[in-house]
């Protein structure tokens, strides 16, 4: 599933190629993908001006102008892609991809969604509404603004009994720290990831938080990670997977220790850790 790097990989393309763009037409495959697609809204955003792409937690905001300020919502679910075509055809002209459900026209350039497994998610609503939005409203802090820190963590673990990389995973915690990363982090910061989040001293929650920034940064400046599915707007692939110290190298050596690192699942995720280095 693209993560939060991954999603600002694709903000920063969208952002790049399409803003203050006008939309000059709309194209529906279908009428639903996880969720049902709100068609006459989408439909409306024809002759408005997509003004700036940001991004909570996982999702993509379209903030286009006009009455109502209305904004566009996109999930890439667990195998969505949203890249953009550059060609100056138009969007009727451009043959559909097997899994390609929807499209937007900005004069010479098409932005192109496709998801083989339809977990992805379109809404369309006015900013003002975004606030209290349903898939909004209960996420916890973006992990690298200033409301995310070490005094934080330390903070929202006291008297849980998670374990620390599910708490970092929960999205009503900290938002946009997937599997892959929470490993990385919990390598970086020393702390095992089976430890309980109560346990997490303050030196370590500061440590903590400091590597997930860091991962989270370098990821970013990488273009995400390549496993399976993910590809970016440019349909580029990234690159972050080349610096993964532990993820997916059971019984390789640690490169601080030569110790073998070790693979377990938590809560129902591939866990991977060093046992000399994490405590």
């Amino acid at each position: 599933m693209p993560e939060l790097p991954e999603v600002e990989t694709v903000r920063r393309g969208l952002d790049r190629t399409l803003r203050n763009r006008a939309v000059t037409d709309v194209h529906l495959r279908r009428h639903d993908l996880r969720w049902p697609i709100p068609v006459d809204s989408v439909r409306d955003l024809v002759g408005r001006r997509l003004i700036a792409i940001d991004r909570r937690a996982k999702y993509l905001l379209l903030r286009f102008s006009g009455p109502g300020a209305p904004v566009a919502l996109v999930h890439l679910g667990m195998s969505g892609r949203l890249f953009v075509d550059q060609a100056t055809k138009r969007a009727g002209g451009l043959a559909w991809e097997k899994h390609e459900h929807w499209r937007l026209d900005l004069r010479d350039r098409v932005m192109r969604y496709t998801d083989a497994r339809r977990f992805g998610a379109l809404d369309v609503v006015a900013a003002a509404e975004l606030p209290t939005h349903w898939l909004l409203s209960g996420l916890g802090p973006e992990p690298l603004e200033e409301e995310f820190g070490g005094d934080y963590i330390f903070a929202h673990t006291r008297r849980r009994k998670v374990a620390l990389k599910t708490w970092l995973m929960d999205a009503r915690n900290v938002v946009g720290v997937g599997n892959i990363y929470a490993s990385e982090a919990c390598y970086r910061a020393g702390v095992r990831p089976t430890r309980r989040a109560a346990r997490v001293t303050r030196a370590e929650s500061m440590a903590l938080a400091a590597a997930v920034q860091d991962v989270l940064a370098d990821a970013i400046r990488q273009g995400g990670t390549t496993l399976r599915d993910y590809i970016g707007v440019d349909q580029d692939t990234g690159y972050f997977q080349r610096e993964l110290a532990v993820y997916g190298r059971r019984g390789e050596s640690c490169a601080r220790c030569a110790s073998a690192v070790k693979h377990l699942v938590l809560s129902g995720r591939a866990t991977y850790y060093c046992p000399t280095c994490q405590r």
